[in-house]
């Protein structure tokens, strides 16, 4: 980790690079603080221009040879200078000195640090501008600069420019190539907002967190556990960036690093006004526009780690206490003031209102920070919240993946009343994997009907997911029906019936249900937080079995996926991921469904629950990728795991195992595969699920044994993809090419450009095979669709996609260049008749007559 590959910074970069090559322009300078990644910026600028058309003097100027006479550019003058030289003299023979090892080339100067150049050497970078070299520096914020150098922007010969923190999005490239593999998307999402855009810092985090064993990497992912090591090397490194402080700051820079983001009005209140005038001025807090509001926050959220840290116990207990005080004063008006203060009371130790901390609790879980629910739910259950925290607290450490330790909190619950009942075969099921819950809740008898359907409710889900499907839908109805139900159980039997609605074909009305059970979600949140889980498992369901990708996007976009990211919520940030993959491979964009798969394998690692179902995510990836020796080693990895209580999702296993086989060539295993599925997957119902898989079959050449029955779904499973995958069996069935082209057309129109290209694959092959003139056109068609997506190694694609001799491709891309045949013997050492054999050969395998047909048929194969 000593050198990492340089990332991000493009346009950056690329305006150095102009600058330095531009006839009109004579310079830029960029400021910044220290470690954002001046320096590297530089040096990467200016190695890439050729020594042949530029001389390039790199110099770095610092403290040491700042007192000395042309000591910052030592390393780039002649050692011996004449003697007796006056200033002015010694000036202009170091000048000469650069022009004559210039040679004739424009200079171009780089310096490093240049605000820490002493004065002759500041002149002489100034009069080298003004007599025509390029100079290029960088200069950390706020320091003084030498007056001819800032004579030089001010007058208007060279341009200055602030460089800005990297982006997430860089961020998360550096954190890659840091650990030298990816890092799972909560993981960097979190970890580059606390580097804050600084190279340097992050970078001593990652060292930080390696050292201390809170990065462990699973599926080829690293991942944070998400406790900060604060090695010496990074608290002297923040503690520089702090310097010195006086009282007053010290006092402003504490109340910030423990209340952040905290109203400039309400700081003004409590802090000595000019010691925040100073605080800002030196970069330690900055104000930020909130709407109407002006927010004071921190510099860089590692001040706050390290000054929080260094802070006296009593003097930090004071200001929580002050910080409290002064939010509850003004009637703590903002959505996150309930939360804030809690937090605030409970470490002051002032914490004494169990409400308080209960409604704090249950607004942390309510944003997937996982971590803080737990310790704000402990606390309002240490301070007489009674059940509701108790049973908070155990449905926060279920989703932590620590069930065991939930169950022995669920003991000390004082009634075993139905909401017990319902608690503790939630974290037996879904925690522990153990199907006997639905028995035990099928043996409990209640008087109460508001009891009996919070229970039957429950019991309808988890039989769900075992696949008990008479018993869950029979259970759901009796809850829908019962008119005592309270709001809470009559939204989780709405699930199970969305859910079975959804995997039925019945999309729409589907969607209708949810948006019923979201717009309640006050009602049963608070009451029954476990309920968010089966929320978002019926909505993913729905999105997925729709193949609704506009659907898929605005899940994506919502909180929900940026807050189950973010905060160490492991079952949301692994069905983010999958939802990712879903959408990615839909768009044939393989490479990043991949990686969002293998996300969703790391995040859900822990679990084990949901485990399975991200590796034959993984395997059907990796299938349409036709990477046997993965889609084989995953799916090994989810069938060791068994079908166990998640008998639900068995269309995901039977899809995955015939992908591989066809992946492996083993076509009538995949079919047959695939068949059984079919049959199972109508005698359940779930017709959405058996059209993908008949689909399948129309993907692997068999619409014999699928064009019948898709026709008859086709007025019951909805969704907008659902009319090409029946038009699709039909001409495949037809043989009826025109018909495939134009799907294509409209598969790439609605993004599925996997189904696209496949679709436009069938029509090349059967305008082939007819020799039909069209074949060009098709064949252009799925070359550029092909071009949009990442590998794709489908059956489908494969029968247009032949494999061709080194020798025979060297040929045929001279030939498809225009080059004549005795020409490319030439090039090549061969007779003009070998040539000719070879395109012979050429024309057959690619299904062409001729030299104009072959540039788009060379595009459809795999590099």
């Amino acid at each position: 980790m000593e050198h990492w590959d340089f990332v991000g910074r493009a346009a950056e970069l690329s305006r150095l690079q102009r600058v330095a090559t531009s006839e009109t322009e004579r310079g830029l300078i960029l400021s910044g603080v220290a470690g954002i990644g001046k320096s590297r910026l530089l040096r990467e600028a200016v190695s890439a221009l050729p020594a042949d058309r530029w001389a390039v003097f790199r110099a770095s100027a610092n403290i040491a040879s700042s007192g000395l006479p042309f000591g910052g550019l030592a390393q780039i003058l002649p050692a011996d200078p004449p003697a007796g030289l006056s200033p002015a003299g010694l000036l202009r023979w170091a000048v000469d000195a650069l022009h004559a090892a210039a040679d004739g080339r424009p200079i171009v100067l780089a310096v490093d640090d240049i605000h820490l150049l002493d004065a002759p050497s500041a002149a002489l970078a100034h009069l080298l501008v003004r007599e025509d070299a390029t100079l290029l520096g960088t200069l950390r914020t706020s320091e003084p600069v030498p007056p001819p150098i800032s004579a030089l922007w001010t007058e208007g010969l060279v341009s200055h420019a602030e460089l800005t923190p990297l982006s997430l999005d860089e961020s998360r490239a550096l954190l890659a190539t840091l650990v030298g593999s990816p890092v799972e998307a909560g993981s960097a999402q979190r970890l580059s907002r606390l580097g804050g855009g600084n190279p340097l810092l992050l970078r001593e985090l990652v060292m930080a967190a390696l050292s201390g064993g809170e990065l462990v990497q699973a599926y080829g992912f690293w991942r944070w556990t998400g406790r900060l090591t604060l090695a010496p090397s990074l608290a002297e490194l923040v503690d520089t960036r702090i310097g010195r402080l006086t009282g007053g700051v010290r006092d402003v820079l504490e109340l910030v690093s423990f209340g952040e983001p905290i109203g400039l009005a309400l700081l003004l209140r409590v802090a000595d006004p000019a010691a925040v005038e100073e605080a800002e001025e030196r970069g330690l807090i900055r104000v930020v526009e909130d709407g109407r509001r002006r927010n004071v926050r921190l510099g860089h959220p590692l001040y706050g780690e390290v000054v929080r840290r260094r802070c006296p116990v009593t003097r930090a207990r004071r200001l929580l206490a002050t910080l409290a005080d002064l939010v509850e004063n003004v009637g703590a008006r903002r959505r996150d003031d309930l939360l804030r203060v809690a937090v605030w009371r409970l470490d002051s130790g002032t914490a004494q209102d169990s409400g308080l901390l209960f409604g704090a609790a249950t607004q942390a879980f309510g944003k997937f920070d996982m971590v803080l629910a737990r310790r704000l739910a402990a606390a309002a259950r240490d301070a007489g919240a009674g059940y509701p925290a108790i049973e908070l607290l155990a449905t926060v450490l279920l989703f932590l993946d620590e069930p065991r330790r939930a169950l022995a909190v669920l003991e000390e619950a004082p009634e075993r009343d139905a909401r017990y009942i319902a608690a503790r075969a939630t974290v037996e099921f879904f925690g522990l994997g153990d199907p006997r819950a639905a028995d035990t809740l099928a043996a409990v008898e209640l008087t109460d009907p508001a009891d009996l359907a919070r229970v039957r409710a429950l019991e309808s889900f988890i039989r769900l997911q075992l696949n008990h499907l008479p018993q869950a839908r029979a259970l759901a109805a009796a809850v829908a029906g019962e008119p005592a139900a309270e709001p809470p159980a009559r939204a989780l039997a709405q699930c199970v019936t969305a859910f079975l609605t959804a995997v039925a074909g019945g999309f729409d009305r589907g969607r209708e249900m949810l948006t019923v059970i979201e717009a309640e979600t006050r009602s049963w949140r608070r009451d029954t937080p476990t309920l968010q889980f089966a929320f978002q498992m019926t909505e993913g369901t729905l999105v997925s079995v729709s193949q609704d990708l506009p659907g898929i996007d605005r899940i994506l976009a919502a909180e929900f996926a940026d807050l189950a990211q973010a905060g160490g919520f492991g079952f949301g940030s692994g069905w983010v991921s999958l939802l990712q993959g879903s959408a990615n491979w839909l768009r044939g964009r393989t490479d990043d469904a991949l990686r969002a798969v293998e996300q969703a394998c790391a995040a859900l690692s822990a679990a084990r629950l949901y485990d399975g179902n991200a590796h034959y995510a993984r395997t059907k990836v990796a299938a349409l990728r036709g990477d046997v020796a993965l889609a084989t080693a995953s799916l090994e990895i989810a069938e060791s795991a068994g079908e166990g209580i998640l008998a639900l999702y068995y269309p995901l296993r039977e899809q995955a195992l015939a992908w591989t086989h066809a992946c492996a060539g083993e076509m009538t295993a995949a079919v047959r595969v695939l068949s059984d599925a079919v049959a199972r997957t109508r005698a359940d119902g779930f017709h959405a699920h058996e059209m993908i898989l008949l689909y399948d079959l129309v993907r692997f050449g068999r619409t014999d044994l699928a064009a019948e029955r898709m026709s008859e779904l086709g007025g019951t499973v909805g969704g907008r993809a659902t009319p090409l995958f029946v038009r699709h069996a039909r001409a495949g069935a037809d043989g009826d090419g025109e018909e495939l082209f134009s799907i294509a057309r409209e598969f790439a129109v609605l993004g599925y450009q996997l189904y696209a290209a496949e679709a436009a694959a069938g029509a090349v092959r059967i305008f082939r095979t007819a020799r039909d003139t069209r074949a060009l056109a098709a064949s252009t068609l799925l070359a550029d669709v092909l071009a949009r997506c990442g590998v794709l190694r489908t059956p489908a694609l494969r029968a247009v996609q032949p494999s061709l001799t080194v020798r025979e491709r060297q040929v045929a891309e001279l030939a498809a260049g225009g080059v004549r045949s005795r020409e490319i013997a030439d090039r090549l050492f061969l007779s003009p008749r070998t040539v000719e054999n070879h395109l012979q050969r050429v024309y057959t395998k690619l299904g062409v007559s001729g030299r104009n047909e072959l540039a788009p048929a060379l595009r459809l194969l795999p590099q």
